[in-house]
């Protein structure tokens, strides 16, 4: 029979187990540790009983308090339901003047139209709107086929150049390529449009080409871009006066858009989004316009 061995500092006895001349005590457990336990045995009793806990079969048991996380995830989204309703059907029936006067219905429009805009616009014009090399810039004032709310939404709606039945449709010849003009007229007229928008860019061009392109733009381009290359929004011809272009607006950019001329294209959403998700992103974008 083993001798039991007590430790002389701390009066517990040893196991008997020894590693490199260190001793294991065998004291007792603490009775924090005991304490804890009950209340945890308590504590699992407790809510087995009353919550939702074991399963039985092909459902579970329901616990005395009935709690339900599915019942309250429906409660939510029926709730949700009800209150997106409510504001679905003022920004569908109200103006779009009196919706942009309206803070909470402005706050949900911008976090709508938001995630509208990501999933469906953000492709081509970026998530900032700003657009790119032929995608136009949408927080501007610079708009092709009209910037009011509702010419925006029929935008969207039609599409450019797209297959829908109704959609706007527009195209600037291939003056170059198509020798519709020579090629020295083309010089001329892209040295005149470049002076439209800035007109420091006169010192570049050679004496008397700012004259002659001025006459080539009245024969051939003031059709569509009016007169003073304000553009027209009936037929979708850009303003040529402001400092935003779609295809670039350098010396080299404007010669290829005149010589190969440009079709933009915009596919038509109508089927793809609602009325009031239309209506939503037309008010987005211009809530998100930043330039005058």
């Amino acid at each position: 029979m083993a001798v039991e061995e007590r430790d002389l500092h701390t009066g517990y006895l040893t196991t008997g187990h020894e590693w490199n001349g260190i001793k294991e005590l065998n004291t007792p457990v603490p009775r924090a540790v005991y304490f804890f336990l009950i209340i945890a045995a308590v504590y699992s009793v407790v809510y087995w009983i009353l919550m939702p806990a074991w399963p039985i079969g092909v459902t579970y048991t329901k616990g005395l308090l009935g709690l339900s996380d599915r019942h309250n995830v429906r409660e939510e989204v029926k709730q949700a339901s009800l209150s997106r309703d409510q504001w679905a059907k003022q920004i569908e029936t109200g103006s779009y003047a009196s919706i942009q006067a309206n803070p909470q219905l402005m706050t949900i429009v911008r976090q709508t139209g938001r995630t509208l805009f990501g999933d469906n616009c953000a492709a081509c014009h970026g998530f900032d709107a700003k657009g790119g090399p032929g995608f136009p810039n949408l927080t501007t004032s610079s708009w092709l086929w009209g910037g009011d709310p509702a010419a925006i939404e029929e935008t969207i709606r039609v599409g450019i150049n797209s297959a829908h039945p109704d959609s706007r449709v527009s195209q600037m010849p291939a003056f170059g390529h198509d020798q519709m003009i020579p090629a020295a007229d083309v010089e001329n007229v892209v040295a005149y449009v470049r002076t439209l928008s800035d007109p420091t860019a006169a010192k570049d061009a050679k004496p008397g080409q700012i004259e002659a392109g001025q006459k080539v733009f009245a024969a051939n381009c003031a059709a569509c871009h009016g007169d003073d290359g304000k553009g027209k929004t009936d037929t979708g011809a850009p303003n040529l006066t402001d400092k935003f272009w779609i295809y670039g607006g350098d010396r080299q950019s404007i010669t290829n858009t005149v010589w190969n001329g440009r079709q933009g294209r915009m596919p038509t959403w109508d089927g793809r989004l609602s009325p009031l998700d239309r209506k939503i992103l037309a008010l987005y974008l211009l809530d998100r316009r930043v330039t005058p």
